[in-house]
């Protein structure tokens, strides 16, 4: 899933967002209710987690505005004012769910889950195969032959999003932005260091490479070299 959490507690924020990513999902933040509206209309989520009480904009603002504007995706709202006329106050709003705090991450992971399959439209694959490599999104095994590859969780991110773009050509900024999570390009050779570490797991000891270099524009991912 693809997240969006829009909270301006920073420590809340900081174990949310590495919460979800250690279960496998992607979760970006927005620390206030205005950035929090901008990320929300302009990006592709499954779901918005969204603390009731923002600075700029409160969260029923941001859930409001959004709904005027046709965005239909699943809201759960966070907030501190957990009674019965809070809640039902949020929910008239336009939000999906309501989880009063103090909360446990499994009860919101288990709602979130639930709101993002209300949001499913066709099926995303769950195995990626390029040539002989093949990759399950499930049980994050990587398979090339009859060969187990072990990859490092990064590793696994990165491989992933080649080879749901494989034969297309994928961009360090694209990289960065989806693998990574950042939203700027830190100057550093953290890709190329990434890119060589799995070029040597999932080519090095086969008859033909999988994992390319297109030169100037960024990476390739497919079955041979056509």
């Amino acid at each position: 899933m693809r997240l969006l959490i829009i909270e301006d507690d920073r420590e809340s924020a900081d174990y949310l967002v590495k919460a979800f990513r250690e279960v496998g999902h992607v979760a970006d933040l927005a620390s206030d209710g205005e950035e929090g509206l901008s990320m929300a209309d302009g990006g592709d989520y499954d779901v918005l987690v969204v603390d009731r009480m923002l600075p700029k904009r409160d969260g029923l603002s941001v859930i409001g505005a959004l709904r005027e504007k046709g965005n239909r995706t699943p809201v759960l709202i966070l907030s501190a004012l957990g009674q019965v006329d809070d809640r039902i106050k949020g929910l008239r709003a336009g939000g999906d769910d309501y989880l009063p705090k103090p909360y446990s991450f499994a009860e919101l992971q288990a709602r979130v889950e639930v709101l993002s399959r209300r949001n499913v439209g066709p099926a995303e694959e769950t195995t990626y195969r390029v040539g002989d490599l093949e990759l399950d999104r499930l049980s994050h095994r990587v398979v090339r032959g009859r060969e187990e590859l072990t990859l490092q969780p990064r590793e696994f991110r990165l491989l992933e999003y080649l080879m749901k773009h494989a034969g297309q050509v994928v961009t360090r900024t694209m990289l960065l932005e989806n693998v990574w999570d950042y939203h700027f390009d830190p100057q550093t050779n953290v890709i190329d260091v990434h890119i060589s570490r799995l070029r040597s797991k999932i080519d090095k000891g086969f008859d033909r490479p999988l994992l390319h270099t297109i030169r100037g524009a960024g990476y390739m991912i497919r079955d041979g070299l056509r």
